[in-house]
């Protein structure tokens, strides 16, 4: 399994895939890789290539030593994400951090409803970003403020989506999907506006990321996995 490149080397730069427990930050993630190499290497660099929320789970990028360097490179290529969907009510964050605000109908919703809509969100767009996010606004990131009660206003960006399928639509209030994006694309809003397309409302109820260009969450380290790596001297004694 290509769980790493060149990891037996971690300060010339190695390349680490590992699967984000849910509830665990990317930076959480990073820090305990961190503390695991610092035994080994006081002075490490260590960072990640591409935000995944804490409800998230899946496949995270870390760059170790001279590798963090390509971080910027690593974040612009497309991802893939798979999750759930709820039909019929909304979140201020969009998914499952804040309570639902508001219900809608969703009798008039079919399967054939559905494909349309999910047609109708591929290729570029338009995408406003959630006040739940890490978007720097007035100089401290959006959700600080969004917590806060503070009233935001967010700009649109430009997104691509290249692909976007839906299944398990006999249960229509929990639907599956799978998508490929752009840089820049927030699920939690795609999941939003495809409500709004449906007359409805929607929120992502689960989302897992499983690739990131061509790295696979299949490849991937557990994180319990790769500290025992790291910690195993025989293994990085090799790499001093």
């Amino acid at each position: 399994m290509n769980q790493f490149i060149n990891a037996k080397n971690f300060l010339e730069g190695s390349l680490l895939l590992v699967d984000k427990p849910m509830h665990w930050t990317s930076f959480d993630v990073v820090n305990k890789i961190r503390y695991a190499l610092k035994k080994f290497y006081p002075k490490i660099k260590v960072g990640h290539a591409g935000t995944l929320d804490p409800l998230a789970t899946g496949l995270l990028i870390v760059c170790t030593g001279k590798l963090t360097k390509q971080i910027d490179s690593i974040q612009t290529q497309d991802k893939t994400y798979t999750g759930t969907l709820f039909l019929g009510a909304t979140t201020p964050s969009y998914d499952l951090e804040t309570a639902v605000d508001a219900t809608f109908e969703t009798a008039h919703i079919t399967p054939e409803l559905i494909h349309e809509k999910v047609n109708s969100f591929l290729g570029e767009q338009q995408q406003m970003p959630p006040i739940f996010s890490a978007i720097k606004k007035d100089g401290k990131a959006a959700y600080i403020s969004a917590r806060q009660g503070e009233e935001i206003k967010m700009d649109a960006r430009k997104v691509h989506i290249n692909d976007f399928k839906v299944s398990n639509l006999e249960n229509l209030e929990n639907i599956n999907f799978e998508v490929s994006c752009s840089k820049g694309t927030y699920i939690r809003s795609l999941a939003y506006d495809f409500g709004k397309a449906l007359n409805s409302g929607a929120y992502l109820s689960s989302l897992r990321r499983t690739k990131i260009g061509e790295y696979d969450v299949a490849d991937a380290f557990q994180i319990e996995e790769l500290i025992q790596f790291i910690q195993s001297s025989d293994q990085v004694h090799e790499s001093i």
